[in-house]
C-alpha cells in the first residue's frame, strides 16, 4: 500500500501500523499471518487489523516538528570487543559510580567512567568480600580470611621518612591497608556487629569470635569459652547462620549460633559477650530471625506458620514484666559452676548453701569420675564411679533439693522441709546421696550415706516454677561445708 505525505520541509518520519487481537471487525479486518520463524508447536495469536485505511499512525523524527530541531534516534550503542564474552565475578574487587544527590536531582550511579581509576581491588588470597562498614573517613574491608581497611575521599602520601600524611582530595576509594592478623569474616557477614568504635564479628573457619578496637583483631572467644566455639562453630553448615547484633539497652554483644540455618527448627546457641566483664555472661532461650538496635531498644524477629503461610513478629525485649520470657514462652533460669576446694584432696561434701533470693533449688550435684581403667570390659573403658544427685522421676523425684517453699511438708502438725533452709537470710541445706552403682570394694556406698564424695562437684541450680514465677531472682554466692 502507498501513502502520500505532504511536507513543507524534509524531516524523518516513522510509518508504524496498529494491530490488535480480537474477533473479526464489521469493516473488512485483515488478518496477519505467522511468521515463519515460530514454532508448529507455539500458540500463535493472529493480530487483525480493524481499519486498513485508518489504523495507521505517523511518529515524526524532530522535537516539536521544528526545522533542524534536536531529532530523536536510539543513540549511542557502546560496545566491547572481548575475546571471552561469558561472565566474570571478581569477588575480591571494589568499583564506584557517580556521585548521587537527591538534594539537587543529581544522579550519576550509572555512569562508570573508564577514564577514571574507580576499582579497587583486594588480595585474592584473602577470599571475596563479604561484608564493607564505613566509618568516618575509613571504610573496614571484610573478606572471607582477611581484614582490611581504606581510605574513604581522601588520599595518603609518606614523606622520605615513611611518616604518613593524609590530604584530602577527590580519591573515593584510597589506599587500602591490611589489619594485623589472619582472621576474616568467613561467608557470615550476619555476624557483624558494631557499637562505637567496637566492631564484632565471627571466623567460623577458625572457630574463633573477633572484636576489632582501633587497628587491633582480639579474640574473644578465648574468654573461658574456647572449648565452646570449637565445637558449636565447627557444626555450623553452608546453610547455618550466625546472627550477631549489639543490645545498646544492655550493652551486650548477642551471638546466636544455628548451624541449621535461621528458619529451621533446630538445636542453637544464644548468648552475650559484656565488655564489662571481659567474659561471655550468659545463655538465652530464644532464638531470633533477626536482631537489631535502636533508639536504646533491643528488637528481634521471630516467625511462625499460620494456615501455611509464613508470618513474622518484630518483639521488644525488656518490656515484659515475667523475666526469662521470650516469644510468649517463660523458661526456668539455671546455673552452672564447680566446687573444687583442695584440689589435691579428696572430700565428701556434706551441706550447700547459697545468699540470695528465694526460689532457687538444685537438680544436679555429681562429683567426679573415677576415670580410665584396663580392667573394665572392654578393656580401656571408662570407669564412671561418683556420686550423684540427679533430678529424676518417679522413686527418684526425692533427689532433688527443693527451694525453700517447694521443699516445705508438714508432719504431725510439724513443719520440715525437704530442701532448703533459712537463717539470717542464707539459705541451706544438706546434700544427700541417690548413688544407684557402688564402687568394687566400697563398704558404705549411695543412700546409705549423706554428702558426695570426689576431688571436685559440678552443681546445677535453677529457678523453681511456683516462687514469685516470673519474678527477679538473684544469686550472690554458694558454698558447701566439706570433710
Amino acid at each position: 500500500m502507498s501513502v502520500s505525505i505532504g511536507i513543507n520541509y524534509f524531516n524523518t518520519f516513522y510509518l508504524k501500523r496498529i494491530y490488535a487481537n480480537g474477533s473479526q471487525a464489521s469493516n473488512a479486518s485483515i488478518p496477519y499471518p505467522k511468521p515463519a520463524n515460530v514454532s508448529a508447536s507455539y500458540t500463535w495469536e493472529t493480530p487483525i487489523i480493524k481499519n486498513d485505511t485508518y489504523d495507521w499512525y505517523i511518529e515524526e523524527s524532530r522535537i516539536r516538528g521544528g526545522y533542524n530541531n534536536t531529532t530523536v534516534d536510539f543513540g549511542v550503542k557502546a560496545y566491547i570487543v572481548e575475546e571471552n564474552d561469558s561472565q566474570v565475578r571478581k569477588g575480591n574487587s571494589l568499583i564506584y559510580s557517580g556521585i548521587f544527590n537527591s538534594r539537587t536531582g543529581i544522579n550519576q550511579t550509572n555512569q562508570f567512567s573508564v577514564a577514571e581509576e574507580i576499582t579497587r581491588t583486594v588480595d585474592p588470597i584473602g577470599g571475596t568480600i563479604q561484608k564493607l562498614f564505613a566509618e568516618d573517613t575509613n571504610l573496614t574491608i571484610f573478606q572471607e580470611r582477611k581484614v582490611n581497611v581504606a581510605l574513604i575521599d581522601k588520599d595518603a602520601i609518606y614523606t622520605a621518612e615513611g611518616v604518613g600524611l593524609s590530604t584530602t582530595g577527590r580519591i573515593v576509594i584510597g589506599q587500602i591497608t591490611p589489619v594485623p592478623g589472619n582472621w576474616g569474616i568467613g561467608t557470615n557477614p550476619e555476624s557483624f556487629a558494631t557499637y562505637g568504635y567496637t566492631k564484632y564479628f565471627v571466623d567460623k573457619d577458625r572457630n574463633a569470635v573477633l572484636k576489632i578496637q582501633g587497628s587491633q583483631i582480639q579474640e574473644i572467644s578465648n574468654a573461658g569459652m574456647m572449648d565452646f566455639f570449637r565445637d558449636q562453630l565447627s557444626l555450623v553448615g553452608t546453610t547455618g547462620a550466625l546472627l550477631g547484633s549489639y543490645d545498646v539497652y544492655n550493652q551486650n554483644y548477642i551471638l546466636s549460633i544455628q548451624p541449621s540455618g535461621r528458619f529451621t527448627d533446630t538445636t542453637y546457641k544464644t548468648l552475650t559477650f559484656d565488655e564489662r566483664n571481659a567474659g561471655w555472661t550468659s545463655f538465652f532461650t530464644y532464638k531470633p530471625d533477626d536482631m537489631f538496635s535502636c533508639r536504646g531498644n533491643f528488637y528481634s524477629f521471630k516467625s511462625e506458620v499460620i494456615d501455611g503461610v509464613k508470618v513474622s513478629y518484630l518483639y521488644k525485649h525488656y518490656t515484659n514484666q515475667e523475666r526469662n520470657t521470650f516469644y510468649g514462652t517463660q523458661s526456668q533460669s539455671s546455673i552452672q559452676f564447680v566446687f573444687n576446694p583442695g584440689p589435691n584432696n579428696i572430700k565428701t561434701f556434706k551441706t550447700i548453701n547459697y545468699e540470695g533470693s528465694n526460689g532457687w533449688e538444685v537438680t544436679n550435684l555429681i562429683s567426679d569420675s573415677t576415670g580410665e581403667d584396663p580392667t573394665v570390659t572392654p578393656p580401656g573403658g571408662w570407669l564412671s564411679n561418683n556420686d550423684t544427685i540427679i533430678q529424676g522421676q518417679g522413686a527418684n523425684e526425692y533427689a532433688r533439693i527443693y527451694s525453700y517453699d517447694e521443699g516445705l511438708y508438714t508432719e504431725n502438725n510439724i513443719q520440715y522441709r525437704a530442701g532448703f533452709d533459712r537463717k539470717q537470710n542464707k539459705y541451706w541445706a544438706v546434700i544427700p546421696n541417690n548413688t544407684q552403682d557402688p564402687m568394687t570394694g566400697e563398704v558404705i556406698w549411695g543412700n546409705q550415706t549423706m554428702g558426695i564424695k570426689g576431688y571436685f562437684a559440678t552443681v546445677t541450680m535453677k529457678t523453681d516454677t511456683t516462687t514469685n514465677n516470673g519474678g527477679l531472682k538473684s544469686l550472690f554466692a554458694v558454698s558447701s561445708e566439706f570433710i
